[in-house]
């Protein structure tokens, strides 16, 4: 990681970071903490990382701006409005760490378990923008029981195929990302490994499965662990707290504490796991520095 690359990261995450805040898709802390993501991922993979870490937050944005009026209607779910430090962090938290650890160590397990991260956040974003746009009504992941639209945990057709195209999306951008990151570092005698035809073919999909798997993780936490919430003022139920009311809410299930950015930190840790193992099972040996 070069000094200049911070400083050339610092500018361009801070360019994007403002558009984002002025553009209401960021609230301040967000912008902040975005600052830090981008700024840490350019200086690790320079402009591969920094397309993987794009294709996730553009299509995000543009997405958001599909249904606006209907989606303006989560707000008392606690699932619209700008995306705050935490949710910023939940994302791309665990993306950053392992995008340092790759270049701390040029190990390409942690270049994919970086993309990885990032194809359960943007199979997970995805799901959502699209699922809460469908005309039927959610299901829950555990009892296939109708549930509010918006509520973590629940399911739509169109939302789980949004999931998959989103972890496929990540995983074509990733490849190349990848390939350019490791030839800026140039990090090539590195990674040495030697791939059976099976090795190879996991490894194409390593990304799109990561993303999935990150993705069906955090509907199944969202069902059960995370925390589900009332408010006795407005009788609405909601993951909050306070409510969007400005009145205090009572839990009613999940763990306490377990918020929807924890389970979106869980799912996306998740997603660079299952690429990380993926790939270090799929090479015949590994050559490090």
């Amino acid at each position: 990681m070069r000094p200049l690359d911070l400083v050339i990261g610092l500018v361009f995450a801070g360019a994007i970071a403002l558009a984002a805040w002025r553009a209401n898709v960021l609230t301040r802390g967000g912008a902040i903490a975005a600052l830090a993501v981008g700024a840490l991922t350019y200086a690790s993979g320079t402009l591969g990382f920094t397309l993987v870490l794009l294709a996730f937050f553009v299509p995000s944005v543009l997405l958001s701006r599909i249904g606006r009026p209907r989606k303006r209607a989560l707000i008392d779910i606690g699932k619209a409005g700008p995306r705050d430090a935490l949710q910023v962090l939940a994302n791309g938290g665990v993306a950053t760490a392992c995008a340092v650890a790759w270049a701390l160590t040029h190990d390409v397990r942690w270049a994919f378990a970086f993309a990885g991260a990032y194809a359960a956040a943007t199979a997970d974003t995805w799901a959502t923008e699209i699922g809460t746009l469908a005309r039927r009504p959610p299901r829950s992941i555990l009892t296939f029981r109708p549930v509010t639209a918006g509520l973590s945990g629940g399911i739509t057709l169109p939302g789980t195929l949004a999931e998959v195209a989103g972890a496929l999306w990540l995983g074509v951008i990733a490849v190349p990302g990848i390939l350019i990151a490791s030839a800026a570092a140039l990090s090539t005698s590195s990674f040495g490994a030697s791939f059976t035809t099976r090795g190879a073919v996991i490894v194409t999909l390593a990304i799109p499965l990561a993303g999935i798997a990150g993705a069906t993780l955090d509907s199944l936490l969202g069902a059960t662990v995370q925390e589900l919430r009332r408010c006795p003022a407005c009788e609405r139920i909601c993951e909050t707290d306070p409510h969007a009311c400005g009145a205090q809410t009572v839990r009613v299930r999940g763990v306490p504490g377990a918020s929807n950015d924890l389970v979106n930190l869980l799912a996306t840790a998740a997603g660079a796991l299952v690429a990380f193992i993926l790939v270090q099972q799929s090479a015949v040996f590994w050559r490090h520095p």
